[in-house]
């Protein structure tokens, strides 16, 4: 995984951005249509599937972010924020989920030769509703103070 101070140099990287709530709310919307994607597709195409699994996880982290005010096009970035950020509002089972979903849809896309295990496509589509719950949760809890702390702490990283 990269570390965020690399993340942070990066011009697809991390960033600061003002908060933006209605943004927060598209990407929460976009997640809850890759979870019907998901659902429709996960006995039609496999590989959308997953795609839209980890997509409806992915959308509903990043509305987090907008809501914080930080912005990332580097996926594994942005886990990598959520791991040492978000630990105290996502679960390590959240955190071990997303990073299952994240290398089985870079698996099933980008490697023709290799197979994600039924077990662990099972795993990811059965806990992906929750993830977005756990997400829309933390979008209703986190605070100025939650953010402003994040914030102040990630600015650290930029110098």
């Amino acid at each position: 995984m990269a570390s965020l101070k690399w993340c942070c140099r990066q011009k697809a990287g991390i960033q600061l951005f003002e908060p933006n709530e209605n943004l927060a709310k598209g990407y929460v919307e976009m997640a809850e249509s890759a979870i019907g994607t998901m659902n429709r597709e996960k006995n039609l195409n496999l590989q959308f599937a997953i795609s839209a699994c980890y997509y409806s996880m992915y959308y509903s982290l990043y509305a987090v972010l907008i809501k914080i005010g930080v912005k990332c096009e580097i996926h594994a970035c942005t886990l990598e924020f959520m791991k040492r950020f978000l630990i105290n509002f996502y679960s390590k089972d959240d955190l071990k989920i997303i990073a299952k979903a994240f290398d089985a849809r870079n698996i099933s896309q980008y490697y023709v030769d290799k197979i994600v295990s039924k077990e662990n496509i099972d795993l990811i589509i059965s806990q992906a509703p929750f993830f977005l719950s756990s997400s829309k949760e933390i979008l209703s809890k986190i605070n100025e103070k939650d953010v402003k702390k994040i914030r102040e702490e990630l600015k650290k990283l930029f110098e």
